[in-house]
């Protein structure tokens, strides 16, 4: 397998997603990496037909990554909606030679015996480049892949094998995505998610602590 080329290292790698990328990479050695690497969830694989990339998230990814996580389940706790997280479950497809691992991935709904795939899988974009994660997610059929990059939340819902750019969620239609937004431009995840609960319930915000 040969490794491709890489940017330039940069001083302050605390704030930027770590990658290395390989093309040539044969199905086994994907799943050897997989294995070598095993539950440490510090380094996220990906996988397309050959490609490989080998993401370690910043600081500042996995704070994004988190508040939109929190959010969502606190909508879906408010809302009375069955939400199951699974985290980055690593998503994989010998016969497509795809695999795929997300900053987050949900079932919505009632749980459902050996799901194949997360209803939704959500990737936060903080240092651009990289596989084309739509086209993984698309060939694992996952029905609904969402994207945060640059204070932006775009969804893409599947139909007829191919994903296409939506305003809302298909499955959770009543989440309001400007809200979203808006909570997550608050300066803490604790204020992020007071900003959700004050909108969705009309209760009073906890006095600032000043920190």
């Amino acid at each position: 397998m040969m490794p491709a080329n890489h940017p330039s290292a940069i001083c302050d790698t605390d704030h930027v997603d770590q990658r290395v990328f390989l093309r040539n990479v044969g199905w086994d050695a994907y799943e050897a990496l997989l294995s070598a690497r095993g539950d440490d969830g510090g380094v996220r694989i990906t996988y397309c037909n050959g490609e490989l990339e080998l993401m370690t998230p910043s600081v500042d990814h996995e704070s994004l990554k988190t508040r939109l996580a929190r959010l969502l389940e606190t909508y879906a706790e408010i809302k009375d909606i069955e939400l199951e997280g699974y985290g980055s479950w690593t998503l994989k497809e010998k016969a497509k030679r795809l695999g795929a691992e997300a900053d987050e991935c949900y079932l919505v709904g009632p749980i459902r015996r050996a799901p194949k795939v997360p209803d939704i899988a959500i990737e936060v974009i903080w240092t651009s480049g990289g596989v084309d994660k739509l086209a993984v997610y698309r060939g694992l059929g996952v029905p609904e892949f969402w994207f945060w990059e640059d204070g932006t939340l775009r969804f893409f819902v599947l139909q007829d094998e191919t994903y296409l750019a939506a305003t809302r969620s298909r499955a959770l239609p009543e989440l309001d995505p400007a809200l979203i937004v808006r909570c997550m431009g608050e300066p803490t995840q604790t204020r992020a998610i007071r900003a959700l609960r004050t909108a969705l319930l009309g209760t009073p915000a906890a006095p600032d602590s000043g920190r």
